[in-house]
């Protein structure tokens, strides 16, 4: 009897062990797949485009569309240059996904050039002069369109590696960064009159809030970052600026990306948060974190595209 008692004990134990290590493996697989895994999907990302909006001619005039900003614009982490958001609003790439083939200004402006001088780990600071020294004033004749992203590499430089610092101001209270936040307001005010100025025959401008690839949560180790307790404030008092700037001036459109993009980020397979998006819980960013990957850069010209549409749709009404 002593011996079948030490028998089932040691059955117990084992099975004891083994519904233990399970659980464990489990639970280590499961935080990997919801905290650590971040798989970038295939396919199209991103709203649908209507193909009826691509059908008729939205302007005859002679278009200018120029392209400022930081390595969003510049369409760092994009597969090939084609893939860039500003080379895939002017002309399809030769892969085009199904459902975006025609849908593209070259479609819509018969008399279209363009230029994009957006520059990689610029800030808000430099755009200003690139304006300033790339773009002569056109002429009465031409239309411009601008497609801008800004204020992003001032958030997020150096990466918490070195006192916070305007233009670089990771890792900043917001105390100390709200002498900051003033001046890219005044900033970008003036960027945006100077933008006005260089087109005298009109212009629109296409202005990209930041997003964020924390989703929202402001855990910047989720990002391999250093903690920022004040990084979401700071983000959010940009974001308003940029959207105040929109709502203020008839001729600055804003583009959603901070919407477009959350859910999309280091919690993108978190179904249990608001952000989660069923349809297509993949990560949209670049393995440096500040930029889109490939299907990130998709979804871009798309939310640019549907915010023209509105634009050019009203100007012929």
């Amino acid at each position: 009897m002593p011996k079948c008692n030490h028998a089932a004990r040691r059955r117990r134990r084992l099975r004891w062990l083994v519904g233990s290590g399970t659980i464990l493996i489990l639970g280590v697989v499961a935080y990997i797949v919801l905290f650590q895994w971040r798989p970038v999907g295939t396919g199209p990302a991103g709203p649908a485009v209507p193909l009826a909006a691509f059908e008729r001619t939205w302007n005859s005039r002679p278009v200018f569309v120029f392209g400022i900003g930081d390595s969003v614009t510049a369409g760092l982490g994009a597969k090939s240059k084609a893939h860039s958001y500003f080379n895939r609003l002017l002309e399809n790439p030769p892969d085009e996904l199904d459902g975006m083939q025609g849908r593209c200004l070259s479609r819509v402006f018969p008399n279209l050039r363009f230029e994009n001088v957006a520059v990689s780990g610029s800030t808000s600071l430099m755009h200003y002069e690139r304006v300033k020294t790339r773009l002569v004033e056109q002429d009465e004749a031409t239309l411009g369109i601008v497609v801008m992203t800004t204020g992003g590499n001032d958030l997020i430089h150096n990466y918490g590696q070195s006192p916070p610092r305007e233009g670089a101001m990771y890792g900043a209270t917001l105390a100390q960064a709200q002498p900051w936040i003033d001046k890219f307001r005044a900033r970008l005010n003036a960027m945006l009159d100077l933008l006005d100025s260089r087109f005298r025959g009109g212009c629109h401008i296409f202005l990209a809030d930041i997003y964020d690839p924390t989703d929202g949560v402001g855990d910047a180790p989720s990002v391999f970052l250093p903690d920022w307790p004040d990084g979401l404030k700071i983000h959010a008092a940009y974001n308003a600026i940029i959207r105040d700037c929109a709502a203020e001036r008839a001729n600055v459109h804003l583009v959603p990306l901070y919407d477009t993009f959350l859910g999309h980020g280091s919690h993108c397979l978190q179904f249990w948060r608001r952000t989660f998006r069923a349809e297509d819980p993949h990560y949209w960013y670049y393995h440096n974190i500040e930029d889109p990957n490939d299907r990130g850069y998709d979804a871009i010209r798309r939310i640019f595209l549907l915010e023209m549409i509105k634009v050019f749709n009203a100007d012929r009404a």
